[in-house]
C-alpha cells in the first residue's frame, strides 16, 4: 500500500516575481544609433564644405562620397526602422508630459528627415543628370528625369531638410545634455555599451 501524499495548496494570493523591466537600448539598436550618428554629422559637415568649393576634382570627389554616403545612410535607416518597430524601446524615463511629448515629436521628426534628406538629394543628384553610382559600383535608378528647373528647387528643398535635420539633432543633443547634467537620471547609460 502506497502512502497518499497530500497535495500542498499555493496560496492565490502568492507574490509573483515581477517581470524584468527592459531599461536599455538592446546592442544593434545602439549599433545602429551612434553609427549614423557619426555619419549623419559627417555627411552633414562635408555637405557644408562642399557647396562653396569651385569646380575641381577635389569638389567631384567629395560630392560622390557625400552621394555614397547619404544612399548608405538611406539604407541603414530602411534597417533601424525596421528594427525600432519589431523590437520595443525600453520605457520612457520618469519627466513631465510636455518633455515626454517633445521627446516623442523630435524622435518622430528624426526618423522623417533620416528619410527625407537621402532621397531628395537623390532626387536632385538625378534632376542634375548626375546619376548615383553607388560606391563606383552599383548604378542606381535616377528618381527623376533630367531637368535643369527641377533640379535647382531639389537642390533647395534637400538643402531644407538638411538643415532641419541639423536642427533636430542640435536638438537631440540639447536634450541628452539636460539629462545628463541637470537631471542626471542615467538616460545616456541606456544608449551606451556596457553594464547598467
Amino acid at each position: 500500500m502506497q502512502p497518499v501524499i497530500a497535495p500542498v495548496e499555493v496560496p492565490v494570493d502568492a507574490p509573483q516575481p515581477a517581470p524584468r523591466v527592459k531599461t536599455r537600448y538592446d546592442g544593434l539598436a545602439m549599433t545602429f544609433h551612434w553609427v549614423l550618428a557619426i555619419a549623419i554629422i559627417g555627411t552633414f559637415s562635408v555637405g557644408w564644405y562642399m557647396a562653396d568649393l569651385p569646380f575641381s576634382l577635389t569638389r567631384l570627389k567629395l560630392y560622390n562620397w557625400h552621394k555614397w554616403a547619404g544612399v548608405t545612410i538611406l539604407a541603414l535607416s530602411a534597417l533601424r526602422l525596421l528594427w525600432r518597430l519589431s523590437h520595443r524601446p525600453p520605457a520612457d524615463l520618469p519627466m513631465p508630459a510636455w518633455q515626454r511629448f517633445g521627446a516623442h515629436a523630435v524622435h518622430g521628426l528624426l526618423y522623417v528627415a533620416f528619410f527625407a534628406v537621402p532621397l531628395s538629394g537623390w532626387a536632385y543628384s538625378s534632376a542634375a543628370g548626375f546619376p548615383i553610382v553607388w560606391f563606383g559600383v552599383l548604378p542606381l535608378p535616377d528618381f527623376v528625369p533630367k531637368d535643369k528647373a527641377l533640379a535647382e528647387t531639389l537642390k533647395q528643398v534637400h538643402q531644407f531638410f538638411a538643415y532641419g535635420l541639423g536642427l533636430l539633432v542640435l536638438a537631440h543633443l540639447g536634450a541628452v545634455v539636460k539629462h545628463v547634467v541637470v537631471d542626471k537620471d542615467g538616460l545616456l547609460r541606456r544608449m551606451l555599451p556596457g553594464r547598467a
